[in-house]
């Protein structure tokens, strides 16, 4: 079992920053996918950002250019820095950990509790 725990969410008025955490409870080393999802009220847990276990990332086309996953392995922290904020990232994110059993062919997904992040003048 993978415990994530996000922390950074809050309200900030459009054209702001937040920078969100997320905290695993063991070496992200070990962990392949780690990745920020959102979901507003009344519409789809959509992902936002995922970063490998390698390093690759990828962002959905809604935040490119503004938002910024990266990884401190000491840390064992996933970071997502949003940056030009507006009104409609405004949502629950949540970071999920992904697990790979190759000889099982499973995956293995871990989310957090989420943290809300309000966008609004």
């Amino acid at each position: 079992q993978v415990q994530l725990v996000e922390s950074g969410g809050g309200l900030v008025q459009p054209g702001g920053s937040l920078r969100l955490s997320c905290a695993a409870s063991e070496t992200i080393f070990s962990i392949n996918v780690m990745g920020w999802y959102r979901q507003a009220p009344g519409k789809q847990r959509e992902l936002v950002a995922a970063i490998t276990s390698g390093g690759s990332t990828n962002y959905a086309d809604s935040v490119k250019g503004r938002f910024t996953i990266s990884r401190d392995n000491a840390k064992n922290t996933v970071y997502l820095q949003m940056n030009s904020l507006k009104p409609e990232d405004t949502a629950v994110y949540y970071c999920k950990a992904e697990k790979y059993r190759p000889a099982d062919r499973v995956v293995d997904a871990y989310w957090g509790q989420g943290t809300q992040v309000t966008v609004s003048s």
